[in-house]
């Protein structure tokens, strides 16, 4: 509902407008409980957000800013330090938007531009049923397939070729960052290429015809197509990276379980979601749980922040296409 001129009510011109008397009753009725709803949702969010923080004062109060900083992790000494965790979180998290960024933008680019319908239709369901599969499935497939695989025909020529950089030392047991990295991407490339094929189509198709006028080739029509939904990809790429930081069983399964920092790809590894998922049923301590939870507030507001912002650029892209579609 807008107001004229094409604005959003404010607040209290919505709540009075709903409370009318003059107005439907049944309108006012459903204003009221769709406001109610979405209210609901925001409720929820800021109570998650107290409910950490809450639990989490012990630990803040004990350790402060340390706890960020901290290398070692040593309950039984009551030592609790996260940054080996948030590294584990990061460097896997960036190892799957290297491997998967390239193969999502491919994926996207044929559906939209390329691929005839009859082919683009089963290829698009194949690609969002592999969003859909269980991440312990994943899990289950990274440890008697891909790891069998990394550790006999990929990490040995790595070594062998690289060896000489700090990446690629170590023992090569399968196990470890480059494994949950790889499988991190495999989970959020159908996510990725999803929202891109989405924010592709978006583009208004007189941008292709009058590249196409102009004489640009195929491929030359598809980098404008590109460039006009850059912000969109940046968004798309942004959610992915929402999915693989939170992300726990197949990464718990592949990654090794071990808080240290390595810049060997090759070493186990520990991400924030994995530490939880293995450690909350073992905290017997106050500020055991505590720690654990605060690891909790950390995942969950970096993975806000970063779903948001990916929303914001997909919003921003759509709403730049739907008004040149108009304006065509």
């Amino acid at each position: 509902m807008r107001e004229a001129g094409g604005r959003r009510p404010s607040l209290n011109s919505f709540i009075k407008s709903a409370l009318s008397p003059t107005g439907n009753l049944g309108d006012s009725v459903f204003r009221l409980l769709m406001f109610a709803v979405a209210a609901l949702m925001v409720i929820f969010v800021v109570g998650m957000i107290l409910a950490l923080a809450s639990h989490s004062l012990p630990s803040l109060r004990g350790f402060g800013f340390g706890f960020l900083t901290g290398t070692e992790w040593d309950p039984p000494k009551t030592i609790f330090g996260a940054l080996p965790f948030i590294y584990g979180t990061l460097a896997s998290s960036l190892i799957a938007l290297v491997i998967s960024v390239p193969l999502s933008l491919g994926v996207a680019v044929f559906l939209v531009e390329q691929a005839p319908s009859w082919l683009a239709r089963p290829v698009t369901f194949l690609v969002e049923l592999l969003a859909a599969i269980p991440s312990v499935v994943y899990g289950l497939w990274g440890i008697f397939v891909l790891a069998p695989i990394l550790r006999e025909h990929v990490e040995p020529p790595l070594a062998r070729w690289f060896g000489s950089l700090p990446l690629f030392r170590g023992p090569i047991t399968g196990i470890g960052l480059l494994t949950g990295g790889v499988i991190l991407a495999i989970m959020i490339t159908p996510i990725i290429s999803a929202v891109v094929r989405d924010v592709l189509a978006a583009v208004p198709n007189t941008q292709r015809e009058a590249a196409l006028a102009l004489g640009a080739t195929k491929w030359e029509t598809t980098q404008v197509v590109l460039v006009n939904g850059a912000p969109g990809i940046a968004g798309a790429i942004i959610l992915g990276l929402g999915r693989a930081i939170g992300e726990t069983m197949a990464v718990t399964m592949v990654i090794g379980n071990r808080p240290e920092i390595s810049l060997s790809l090759f070493h186990p590894s520990y991400t924030l979601a994995s530490v939880i998922a293995n450690e909350f049923t073992e905290a017997t301590d106050d500020i055991y749980l505590s720690s654990l939870i605060e690891l909790g507030l950390i995942l969950f507001l970096v993975t806000f922040v970063v779903n948001a912002i990916a929303r914001v650029l997909v919003w921003r892209v759509t709403r730049t296409s739907a008004a040149a579609g108009l304006a065509a």
